[in-house]
């Protein structure tokens, strides 16, 4: 039988779009855009939210 999991919510800051790639304005020597990484500080780049009980029994 399977397991059915409920569905995580959405984090609020990044509405689930956890990690973006932000261009520099500099060019690479083969000419393409310079771009860096940037992950949603309030859920760590998953995009879902967890309960603070959820997070409690995770070091128990």
């Amino acid at each position: 039988m399977p397991q059915h999991t409920r569905p995580r919510p959405i984090c609020g800051h990044c509405d689930g779009f956890p990690t973006v790639t932000i261009t520099t304005g500099t060019r690479t020597p083969n000419g393409q855009r310079q771009t860096i990484t940037a992950h949603c500080p309030a859920c760590h780049g998953t995009g879902h939210t967890t309960t603070t009980a959820a997070r409690a029994r995770i070091g128990a």
